[in-house]
């Protein structure tokens, strides 16, 4: 494993400063309606060629975050009962995340896909099925990859191509080959593993998520975090958790791709 980048925020300018550094974007703050919310910190533009497969879970290499900077992902929606409760934490809070969509469900549920997408968050790609990719011929994961990418395309903007217009894919199950890591590579497309688990494809409740990845996260110090949203312990546990962040110091880094820019709420 690589070893992060520990360096200390402690104002916007140190924020610039580490964006100038790091070859990243920091967005212009916008205002949020709550004044105490903890808010989006910074928008971190993450350039295919330059970061072609982060998490370490996966990889040997992560995004260049700063002590206590988290970033937010989702996998396995549109899932309306619980997404939209995910969406509202997110809301209540000023904050942005990620979300991988499955194809799939993003077929059914084409609103849902254009509400996350229109309430500022990043749409990256989960594949249509959600296979275990390592063990199906490798013609059939590209094709079921292909075709995940066109339903959501299809349900964000009504046109079905398999050029993203977001290119951040996560592998299901985190279950990749080298053969096709290196075509995605090839195709300009990130491969997004985490750095640290909420683990909430186990059963357990709100509570012990909430102390399960707040302790993950107090060892970690940083780090891409995957939650799921089609999960109700998730949905339930989410307000508690950016409550957690606030409390706790720590700051919202939403990615886009190189080239888009979105605004930021800073809070603080």
């Amino acid at each position: 494993m690589t070893k992060i980048f520990r360096l200390e925020w402690t104002s916007i300018m140190s924020g610039a400063a580490l964006a100038a550094l790091l070859g990243v974007s920091l967005c212009d703050a916008a205002e949020c309606p709550r004044k105490d919310a903890l808010g989006t910190s910074r928008v971190l533009s993450v350039d295919a060629k330059t970061f072609p497969r982060v998490g370490l879970k996966s990889f040997p290499q992560t995004l260049p975050l700063a002590d206590r900077e988290v970033v937010l992902t989702f996998d396995d929606g549109p899932h309306p009962p619980t997404t939209s409760k995910v969406l509202a934490a997110l809301a209540q809070e000023c904050v942005r995340a990620t979300f991988f969509l499955i194809g799939q469900h993003a077929s059914q549920y084409p609103d849902m896909v254009k509400r996350i997408a229109r309430e500022g968050h990043t749409v990256g790609h989960h594949s249509f099925t959600h296979p275990f990719m390592g063990h199906i011929p490798f013609e059939k994961a590209i094709a079921d990859i292909d075709r995940g990418i066109a339903a959501d395309e299809m349900a964000l903007h009504g046109a079905s191509t398999t050029t993203p217009s977001t290119p951040f894919f996560r592998f299901p199950y985190f279950e990749s080959t080298q053969a096709l890591l290196d075509l995605l590579q090839s195709r300009g497309i990130a491969v997004f593993g985490a750095d640290l688990w909420a683990s909430d494809w186990e059963e357990m409740t709100p509570e012990q998520q909430l102390k399960l990845v707040t302790e993950r996260l107090a060892a970690s110090g940083r780090g891409i975090i995957l939650f799921h949203d089609n999960k109700a312990q998730t949905a339930a546990m989410m307000p508690a958790f950016l409550r957690y962040l606030r409390e706790n110091g720590y700051r919202v880094v939403h990615i886009v791709p190189a080239g888009k820019s979105q605004r930021s709420a800073d809070t603080r």
